[in-house]
């Protein structure tokens, strides 16, 4: 039986994140990050330093999938969390990211944090949309426009928030 474990992510795992960030980020439809990427610049921007951290979702030696959590502001917002995610193209539609998510807002009450604010959430996200409110997260508002889609234009990011 194989058993998905999420565990922190190590210096060895972003090779193997680097193949889902990369076409995450340049399908353009959920990320704000520039397209010139190379495996380095996306190293710095992923891998988290304390007091954060990033895991990975591991099935049967596979990566399915990465989280990023930690302060959404320093000094006086750090105790309101962030998290972003990275679930592999293959593994969408799986649970990977609702099994991310649980973990993250657990890491979070675990750390202490009093809520957690996603900042840009792209309005025509659905499925994420969805699966946050699942988890109890709130659009607390929605900056209209925010973001280039490739495929549907100008659209909104939501500012989402969980109470912890």
């Amino acid at each position: 039986m194989i058993t998905r474990t999420i565990r922190p992510a190590t210096d060895d795992d972003w090779p193997r994140i680097w193949p889902f960030f990369e076409a995450t980020v340049r399908a353009g439809e959920t990320y704000a990050y520039p397209l010139d990427l190379t495996l380095e610049t996306g190293r710095e921007l992923w891998m988290a330093d304390p007091p954060g951290a990033t895991v990975v979702l591991e099935d049967g030696g596979e990566l399915l999938g990465s989280a990023r959590m930690g302060p959404n502001r320093p000094g006086r917002g750090d105790h309101i969390g962030t998290a972003s995610f990275m679930v592999a193209p293959e593994a969408r539609g799986r649970g990977v990211g609702r099994a991310l998510g649980e973990y993250v807002v657990q890491w979070h009450r675990d750390q202490g944090y009093r809520g957690i604010q996603f900042n840009a959430v792209v309005e025509t996200n659905t499925a994420a949309v969805e699966l946050w409110h699942s988890l109890g997260f709130e659009i607390v508002g929605t900056v209209p426009g925010a973001f280039r889609s490739p495929t549907h234009g100008h659209v909104g990011l939501h500012v989402m928030y969980l109470a912890l």
